[in-house]
């Protein structure tokens, strides 16, 4: 079985296996989405009912059938449809035994009437996913979904055929597609390649292909949003059978695209007329978040939102949570969670962000990545406190080799946050920006930024506020 007409919304006695619950909205999403459609709705996971206790509850009420800290392999073969996790490995045995599998991605896609703007990259694709929401949202109803933690299936019944939906997808989630002929993006925008989950793929070059999948449905209708100054997205340029559309430092003459004058973002379209897109002062601190904004822009002006709009819109963007957001202030030292920075050049990228003396708390799991091209940039901190991992053991081998100092690794979170208070006077910054997977002290490094700010505010004493982004 799978789901190909739009308008078949009964999907009774249908025997569906949701497999992953998980705690981030997915597996929950589904369950709910194929429970309230009338199928008969079995819920599989490795974690136990004392794990999973959030997400069950808020599936009380509905005829679900739990087996929970193993899977059967009968709840697979005797399926008439499979909803994976994204974190499930496609060559799961458990798998190999299902008649059809899905995701809540791709089952919101054989379903959505809308227009979709989808997004990916290795660094920045939640806030220019969140930021070009947030600047079609300033021209009308929008919605966001994905990757960032949000099923679109929770929105499904509200999308009309003029509903644009913003779609943030990670390299999983894209390589659950291949083949399927669903993603065809009205804007697929792709920010920055760097090196990651080198501990699930065999390979960079594995890792780039399922990126672009993102665009490989795509015609000439279609626009694929590149970065100029990135090799990657050069060669995405080229490859797409969309339209390619650039953002770039600076734009050659005869591209369509975006580029910077100065702190100022501008678009120029294919008839040489230019507008601002992105204004001088914006909320969220960093070159590189200004970057990523431009490219949001560029994809909201792609789907039709005003200049003007988008101009006033992402003047206003907050930011996003985990993500170099500000929360705290307490006695003039100011504290940032970038916890969602799992590779090591978000974190030569979050230090960069300050012109404050920054104390930064980093390290965890590994997941096979390369410290070594980013080892200069933990020098720019005042001091560095390290959270325990398979991860921060490479980073030490680095760090004792430039002779730069660290204190840790702790392996509680509240000992290094208090480690690095105590290293702070007024002016400074104390930055959570890990570079590395939550795995082992944490659930997720969701779990691990709401930890780190719960941290802050008690040993500050304070509350803490929503301030997110900078002024």
């Amino acid at each position: 079985m799978s789901i190909r007409d739009p308008e078949a919304r009964d999907l009774s006695g249908r025997r569906v296996t949701v497999m992953g619950l998980g705690l981030n909205g997915g597996g929950l999403a589904s369950a709910r989405f194929f429970a309230l459609r009338g199928a008969s709705v079995t819920v599989t996971d490795m974690k136990d009912e004392t794990a999973l206790a959030e997400s069950l509850a808020a599936l009380e009420g509905l005829p679900i059938r739990y087996v929970l800290g193993h899977h059967e392999l009968e709840d697979f073969s005797g399926a008439d449809l499979v909803i994976k996790n994204p974190a499930v490995r496609a060559d799961s045995p458990f798998l190999s035994a299902a008649r059809a599998v899905e995701t809540d991605i791709s089952t919101f896609l054989r379903y959505c009437p809308g227009p979709v703007a989808a997004v990916t990259g290795s660094k920045g694709k939640s806030t220019t996913a969140s930021a070009l929401a947030h600047a079609l949202s300033a021209a009308g109803t929008a919605f966001l979904g994905g990757n960032i933690t949000v099923s679109p299936l929770t929105f499904l019944d509200q999308v009309r055929v003029d509903t644009p939906v913003v779609l943030e997808l990670s390299s999983w989630q894209l390589g659950d597609l291949k083949g399927r002929g669903l993603l065809r993006p009205r804007v697929a925008v792709l920010t920055r390649i760097v090196p990651d989950h080198l501990d699930r793929y065999p390979s960079m070059e594995a890792y780039v292909a399922d990126k672009r999948l993102i665009y490989a449905d795509q015609d000439p209708s279609c626009y694929t949003v590149c970065d100029r100054d990135d090799p990657y997205g050069r060669s995405f340029g080229t490859e797409t059978p969309g339209t390619a559309r650039w953002y770039a430092d600076t734009l050659e003459a005869g591209l369509s695209g975006a580029w910077f004058e100065g702190p100022v973002g501008l678009y120029r379209d294919p008839d040489g007329r230019t507008e601002e897109i992105l204004p001088e002062r914006l909320r969220v601190p960093g070159p590189h978040a200004r970057r990523n904004l431009l490219a949001a822009a560029l994809g909201a002006r792609l789907m039709g939102a005003p200049a003007g709009t988008i101009l006033r819109a992402l003047g206003e963007f907050p930011g996003v949570e985990h993500r170099l957001e500000m929360f705290l202030d307490a006695g003039g030292v100011r504290y940032c969670n970038d916890s969602a920075a799992t590779v090591p050049q978000a974190v030569e990228a979050a230090l960069h962000a300050f012109d404050t003396p920054t104390v930064l708390i980093t390290g965890g799991t590994d997941k096979n990545l390369d410290f070594s091209p980013v080892r200069a940039a933990y020098r720019r901190a005042k001091a560095i406190v390290l959270l325990a991992g398979t991860g921060s053991e490479k980073l030490r081998t680095l760090l004792d080799q430039d002779g730069t100092s660290y204190e840790g690794p702790y392996d509680d979170l509240e000992k290094a946050v208090r480690a690095a208070a105590a290293k702070t006077i007024p002016g400074d910054t104390v930055l959570l920006s890990p570079g590395c997977t939550s795995f082992g002290m944490f659930r997720n490094e969701f779990d691990r930024g709401r930890k780190f700010k719960e941290c802050a505010a008690r040993i500050a004493g304070v509350p803490v506020t929503e301030n997110r982004g900078s002024e």
